[in-house]
């Protein structure tokens, strides 16, 4: 006989996690007890918003599900953004959810929420457990759903009548075995129906990807001589200094590779959804009646064909089929000087533009790819600074890269803290926008009550840079609700512990970067930027520009 938090608790132990997240709540002591002499680290966070990023972003790093654990109601609905991050990016994650007892069901009790009906359309899988002696069975069935076809977040919730209830329950050994089968027919099946094209191009993207699977993609590509890009902050699934690179299908999309998709004739897609991002909104190519060969590969079989028109479906997981395409014999077409063009478009759109100001975002990111070890793992949250590192670093190895695809801004700060834990021998660098570091910089107190060391890069410029550049183009002039008031984020760093640094002069960055690198705790390097300084190849000015021309010609060129 064991308590129902006991039982969870070692089965996870059985299921190989090593370390969850969360944030405390009196609906599930008893599995904070059952942690208690498990082993198993727990990384209490701040706010459940940032508890679920992190977990994300194990997730996304192990492959193998991140564990987060918060309390009923609030603690849930504060999760939630790290389950849409999960559900977009395909992570494995599972989230464990407090629950009032099962003897108050519909009652409205004390932060009652029915979590079948608020996750459903978030996540993979929603479920509550209605008895003790059947956790591990949940348990090993949420692991199974996970990792699963297309990875993505499952949400168990956990009644406190369950928790604290004692049962015989048979432990479930591990995670689900798996067989893999023998791709090497299917994709000779997709080299073939490409091998004739004028113009292919190879896009890849999704999960399960692995540094042997970059590996071989670029022995693949090289032996093929095909172009290839990365879908949107995917750009460490390739080393982009192999001549095959073609740069990255994202939201500031090089105008040549946009048009480069537009005119291939034949796409083979590995793990990718490709998705609006991928093809600005669809605008790139229709999904029906785009005239091109197209090859689509995914692990989740109802996804080739979902917007698609699609010449061959094949259901298989990215790092599997990139080995098997690895294998096969050169089947070189006439596209030599398609590829050769590709790569030079890439080279000369991540030649450093100058922006304006003192500190120029475009020099710090140089910089650092210079100077920092080439396993750096850097993360972003969302905003417009992540456009100088998407568009001016060179990623150089797998894993390399951690930022949400949906978007979510907050994420960069929470990622650093995980990658940092997971990863304590490498240099973590967090880039993050005023904006988006003030969303979940309460969890520097997590940082540094658990030994996590990321050096996070504030680009200060007083306001949510995207949206302010989105209002100027659309009502010009208008400014309304993106200014931002700032603290003194080098002295708010040091009031927790962390070093903290100003720069006010890029000159004096690469000397603070080698004080907070040497600091061997939590750093923040604030930057202060110009606010002219909107995007890689965009001031407030010119966006201000396009909004008043925009506007004229919607009137007739009457005001300009």
């Amino acid at each position: 006989m064991r308590q129902g938090g006991t039982i969870l608790a070692e089965q996870l132990v059985r299921m190989g996690v090593r370390r969850v997240f969360s944030v405390p709540g009196e609906s599930y002591l008893a599995l904070l007890d059952g942690l208690h002499d498990s082993g198993v680290g727990n990384v209490v966070c701040r706010h459940e918003g940032g508890a679920a990023m992190m977990a994300e972003a194990h997730g996304k790093m192990t492959g193998t599900p991140g564990i987060c654990l918060v309390t009923r109601g609030p603690g849930a609905t504060n999760a939630s953004a790290g389950i849409h991050v999960a559900m977009q990016d395909s992570t494995p994650m599972i989230l464990f959810v407090g629950q009032i007892d099962s003897a108050d069901r519909d009652r409205e009790a004390f932060q009652e929420v029915d979590y079948r009906q608020m996750f459903g359309g978030l996540a993979k899988w929603v479920a509550e457990i209605g008895q003790t002696a059947r956790i591990p069975e949940y348990v090993a069935r949420a692991f199974a759903v996970a990792t699963s076809g297309r990875p993505g977040p499952v949400v168990l919730a956990l009644p406190e009548d369950v928790l604290n209830g004692w049962a015989e329950a048979a432990d479930i050994a591990g995670p689900l075995p798996r067989a893999t089968p023998d791709w090497s027919a299917a994709a000779e099946d997709a080299l073939r129906r490409i091998a004739g094209a004028e113009r292919p191009l190879v896009v890849v993207g999704g999960p399960h990807w692995s540094a042997q699977a970059a590996a071989d993609l670029g022995t693949f590509a090289a032996r093929q001589g095909l172009p290839v890009a990365c879908t949107f902050r995917r750009q460490d699934y390739m080393d982009n200094r192999l001549p095959n690179y073609a740069g990255d299908l994202n939201v500031g999309m090089n105008p040549r590779l946009a048009e480069r998709v537009r005119q291939a004739d034949a796409l083979l897609l590995i793990g990718t959804r490709f998705g609006d991002i991928a093809t600005q909104g669809f605008g790139l190519m229709p999904p029906l009646g785009h005239g091109k060969t197209l090859v689509h590969v995914h692990a989740d079989p109802d996804e080739a064909g979902r917007i698609w028109q699609t010449d061959l479906a094949i259901t298989a997981p990215a790092p599997e089929f990139v080995a098997a395409l690895d294998a096969l014999p050169a089947l070189r077409g006439n596209w030599g000087g398609w590829t050769q063009a590709a790569r030079a478009d890439y080279e000369a759109w991540a030649t450093p533009v100058r922006s304006p100001g003192a500190v120029r975002l475009e020099e710090v990111v140089t910089h650092m790819t210079a100077a920092l070890p080439e396993d750096t793992i850097y993360t972003n949250g969302a905003g417009n600074y992540s456009s100088w590192l998407h568009r001016f670093h060179i990623f150089r190895g797998y894993r390399t890269q951690l930022a949400p695809t949906s978007g979510t801004m907050g994420y960069g700060f929470p990622a650093a803290v995980a990658a940092s834990l997971e990863h304590p021998d490498r240099t973590v660098i967090c880039m993050a926008g005023d904006g988006c570091f003030q969303m979940t910089l309460n969890e520097m107190s997590t940082a540094m009550q658990h030994g996590a060391r990321p050096v996070v890069i504030v680009a200060n410029n007083g306001r949510y840079g995207t949206i302010r550049m989105h209002q100027e183009r659309s009502y010009p002039g208008r400014v309304s609700g993106t200014d931002l008031f700032n603290p003194d984020y080098a002295a708010l760093a040091r009031a927790y512990g962390a070093h903290g640094e100003r720069v006010e002069d890029g000159a004096d960055f690469p000397a603070a970067l080698a004080r907070a690198r040497a600091s061997g705790r939590l750093a923040v390097i604030e930057l202060v930027l110009d606010p002219e300084a909107l995007g890689p190849s965009l001031t407030l000015a010119a966006a201000h520009a396009q909004g008043l021309a925009a506007r004229a010609a919607r009137n007739g060129g009457q005001d300009a």
